[in-house]
């Protein structure tokens, strides 16, 4: 099995938005993320993918597994963080390990505690009792300490300061070391991804855009930068889509350094997640 996740031909219908024969694989031992402006469905996705929303068509394997076939062995081995809270809003963290412990085989609880301590997570307060940040920490904690194959991720790191999420970052990359470990994760903020992910799925008003290694998007992509006069010298089949600003274009590019020789005279920058984002989803097509 090379596959953590293979997803084929996934479509999901609802009045005013599709899930449009999404296809895509995720590699055994890596950190996708995925990324879209909001609505563009990843968190329906991801729901499609854990079976909590039914697709309409298509096939998803976890673990070389069929998901509709063999569900309740598959979710013994994933991890979930998803942006609604999952846990009971009256349980405190020990009500929780309790909990657990009856719903996992390989509940840990001393490593539970373990990420309590870690997050400064109080053991006796109730979930509803806890800032969103906190409860943010104790779904990650939750999720990690049945020590799942695969995490699945929705917005992990909404609503933690810097400092902790660095921590949360860190410890995605410490569980990711066990070359058996793969993590989805899905974050609007996209300079996470920038520093932990191996590859980029890219989805927009449901469907597949991109699915790229993270190396190559940064290698192979920029923004041309050029005056509103000088735009017309621009070859169109060099322009990937482009932003028109009061003052000047911001161009997306591919093959970024034959570019740069092609256009001395312009700059040329690297690229964010974020750009890529933007140009590709505001930007007008060449």
């Amino acid at each position: 099995m090379k596959h953590a996740i293979e997803i084929e031909n996934l479509t999901k219908e609802y009045s005013g938005f599709k899930l449009d024969n999404i296809s895509f694989a995720i590699p055994k031992g890596t950190i996708v993320g995925l990324i879209g402006e909001n609505g563009a469905g990843k968190t329906t996705l991801i729901k499609t993918i854990l079976n909590i929303i039914k697709k309409d068509r298509g096939n998803i394997r976890i673990f070389d597994k069929d998901l509709a076939k063999e569900e309740v062995l598959i979710k013994e081995d994933v991890g979930v963080v998803l942006d609604d809270i999952f846990l009971p809003n009256i349980l405190n963290a020990n009500g929780i390990n309790t909990t657990m412990k009856s719903v996992f085989k390989n509940w840990d609880s001393e490593l539970f505690y373990q990420y309590l301590k870690w997050f400064n997570i109080p053991v006796n307060k109730q979930i509803k009792e806890l800032s969103k940040g906190m409860n943010k920490k104790l779904e990650i904690a939750t999720a990690l300490s049945h020590k799942p194959k695969l995490l699945i991720l929705d917005e992990p790191t909404s609503g933690l300061d810097p400092v902790v999420r660095n921590e949360v970052l860190d410890i995605f990359l410490d569980y990711i070391q066990d070359e058996d470990n793969t993590i989805l994760l899905s974050t609007h903020i996209t300079s996470d991804l920038e520093h932990i992910a191996d590859e980029i799925i890219f989805i927009n008003q449901g469907k597949l855009l991109m699915e790229e290694s993270r190396d190559n998007i940064f290698d192979n992509y920029g923004i041309l930068k050029c005056g509103v006069d000088d735009f017309k010298n621009i070859d169109k089949k060099d322009i990937v889509s482009y932003k028109k600003n009061k003052y000047d274009y911001q161009i997306l590019i591919k093959e970024k350094e034959q570019i740069k020789k092609k256009y001395k005279d312009y700059v040329v920058d690297n690229i964010t997640l974020e750009d890529l984002m933007v140009l590709t989803i505001k930007g007008s097509e060449r």
